[in-house]
């Protein structure tokens, strides 16, 4: 049999679809995973004059539209302190989650010419999906710290480790869900737009444009639903960034009534991270039985 070159430079025998040893060829294929997340830039901006800028400009434009509208329109700046950060830090949360989540279901029709001409692991194609969100979360992370730094932020230690815990927590999310989601596409293109609706619904069952309380005083504080609500792992995450980017800010600690943040927050992170990874075990499963069906299916 054949082989092909790992990132080490040693030569890596081929394996029958479904057959490898999943994510974890990804690290054995670093080299391939650099390339792959090199030509997503590439074809992303592609004759764009802005480029990169582009990871500043959309948000920037979204949440300007979001804070006009709730902060502005229907008063939440009054009843929040420093509604723009908090606001902000959810968003930079969201937009990392739809991006990689989004990209991932489609990674493996859209990289259809390279699955049927040569062999590669295909988990790669959601991971690189995943890395290339991050890559532009990144700004919006920058735009985000000067913000709180100008705001008066002051983190403790224990918030700055709940920040780095919620990325963790979506990026896992987002490749699992990727990977199964994916996978299932090749069969029914279908699941391309049920993505779409469970992303465009995913940013109203957030806290991001709203605070968690309003829906612990709609539906009561000992309601079933709302320990379910609080156990998503999105809102885990977009709650463990509002602790470390907006609670230690300026005007909240100023107010004279703290505002309440959610009861365990980090036990409740910790769910949803364990939940998260439940679904990238539950996604490679499932990535792997539909696998050897991908070239022919493409």
């Amino acid at each position: 049999m054949s082989a092909v070159a790992t990132s080490t430079g040693a030569a890596a025998p081929l394996v029958a679809p479904g057959h490898g040893a999943g994510l974890l060829d990804v690290l054995r294929y670093r080299y391939l995973l650099k390339l792959l997340v090199r030509k997503e830039m590439r074809v992303r901006y592609r004759g764009s004059v802005m480029g990169l800028l582009w990871s500043y400009v959309k948000p920037g434009v979204q949440f300007a539209v979001f804070y006009f509208a709730m902060g502005e329109f229907l008063k939440l700046n009054e009843s929040v302190p420093n509604f723009a950060v908090y606001l902000f830090s959810g968003i930079v949360v969201i937009n990392f989650y739809t991006e990689a989540f989004g990209n991932a279901t489609r990674s493996v029709v859209g990289n259809a010419p390279l699955i049927k001409k040569i062999f590669l692991p295909r988990e790669l194609f959601s991971v690189s999906s995943a890395w290339v969100a991050a890559i532009h979360f990144l700004p919006q992370l920058v735009v985000l710290l000067l913000a709180c730094l100008i705001t008066g932020w002051r983190p403790l230690p224990q918030q700055l480790a709940g920040a780095v815990l919620g990325f963790v927590i979506v990026g896992v999310l987002a490749v699992g869900l990727g990977l199964l989601f994916g996978a299932v596409n090749v069969l029914y293109r279908d699941f391309e737009n049920i993505v779409d609706l469970l992303l465009m619904v995913v940013t109203w069952t957030s806290p991001v444009l709203y605070d968690w309380q309003k829906v612990a005083d709609a539906v009561g504080r000992d309601s079933w639903f709302l320990t379910l609500y609080q156990l998503n792992p999105v809102t885990a995450a977009v709650e463990l960034f509002h602790w470390a980017f907006w609670y230690p800010t300026g005007d909240v600690r100023a107010a004279e009534v703290p505002p309440a943040l959610p009861p365990h927050l980090l036990w409740t992170g910790l769910w949803g991270l364990l939940i998260a990874l439940a679904l990238l075990a539950v996604g490679q499963l499932v990535f792997r039985r539909i696998e050897g069906r991908f070239a022919q299916e493409l």
